[in-house]
């Protein structure tokens, strides 16, 4: 199946070079067909798809001269495609230019040979997202006893990268909205982790979906926003959620890396609703046995001034990267 397209090159950002981008590890699909898109005069070839949502589909693409990027593909003629197509592109336009937040090289519109119009970004290529960790790094062993979790290394250098995102990204008035380990990922060319997909993100103070974050990774007041917005219930003087609720989901985030353990059911029981803090330090506890030489009560705190319930309370991106975590050399 070919495709034939037109394309439009982003203000803010330049085509991406032969050398600047590391392909990714996922091998080539060979269910797909083989699909063209033309980019910038050029015709790429999809080599597999990274991921589908209710909306986009993402594709690894290569071009003639050996560049590799990724492509999202915004579903045609739907109200959901177009909007978060150019909730995206806006939003990606707006904040280019962090180094841990993916870059956009250019936007276009695909146009099948069915005479089907698609739009779509073409990203930076990136490698294997903490999802991916995540089950790689669950439970295993080492040295014949029981290992959980990632190392510190790993977890401090997430930790450090995202903060330095969410930094920028507060500053400059966003939201991000769907913080989760599929939506951060590793480049091995800049040797850093990335935020990508800002297809919830919103300016605060002006937020415009009411259904944000995913289950497992929402913060309590976005999830009360939800149970009210589900309910139809509008509360008057109501501005929308914060910047806080990205630390929240940050904090499950680092928690589950240091753990090796998925907290999707933890965070949903009444324990944890009635005293988060005190199975935040039972995990602790319990890895500490492990490995008891390693200095974590840093990140315990850092993890549990993340999670409170208060958002007014929960530390900010700033503050959080002045935590002595930080200055331990592991």
């Amino acid at each position: 199946m070919a495709h034939c397209g037109s394309s439009e090159p982003s203000a803010k950002a330049q085509a991406p070079r032969p050398d600047s981008i590391l392909p990714s590890q996922g091998s080539v699909d060979q269910s797909m067909k083989p699909v063209l898109f033309e980019i910038f005069g050029e015709i790429w070839t999809v080599q597999s798809r990274l991921g589908q949502g209710v909306s986009a589909s993402v594709y690894r693409v290569s071009s003639g001269r050996a560049t590799t990027a990724a492509v999202k593909e915004f579903q045609a003629d739907t109200q959901g495609g177009d909007y978060g197509y150019l909730k995206e592109r806006s939003v990606l336009e707006d904040i280019q230019g962090h180094k841990n937040i993916v870059t956009l090289y250019g936007v276009f519109t695909n146009h099948s040979c069915m005479g089907v119009a698609t739009r779509c970004l073409l990203l930076e290529l990136l490698d294997v997202s903490v999802s991916e960790l995540l089950v790689r790094g669950s439970s295993g062993t080492q040295g014949g006893r029981p290992q959980q979790g990632h190392s510190m290394w790993l977890v401090q250098h997430c930790a450090r990268d995202i903060l330095e995102a969410l930094a920028f990204l507060h500053k400059e008035g966003y939201v991000h909205a769907d913080l989760k380990p599929r939506n951060i990922l590793w480049s091995a060319d800049d040797e850093c982790f990335k935020l990508i997909d800002f297809g919830l993100s919103f300016k605060e103070g002006n937020q415009d979906v009411k259904y944000i974050q995913t289950d497992g990774y929402r913060a309590p007041e976005a999830e009360l926003q939800n149970s009210l917005a589900q309910a139809g219930v509008e509360v008057e003087g109501d501005s929308g959620c914060t910047a806080a609720v990205d630390l929240w989901s940050l904090g499950i985030i680092l928690l589950e890396m240091f753990s090796g353990i998925k907290l999707k059911d933890t965070v949903r029981s009444q324990e944890w609703k009635d005293n988060s803090a005190a199975i935040v330090d039972h995990i602790f506890a319990s890895n500490s046995l492990l490995c008891p030489a390693i200095p974590v009560y840093h990140l315990r705190d850092l993890i549990k001034s993340m999670l409170l319930n208060d958002p007014k309370q929960r530390c900010t991106a700033e503050t959080a990267l002045l935590s002595p975590f930080f200055s331990i050399p592991f």
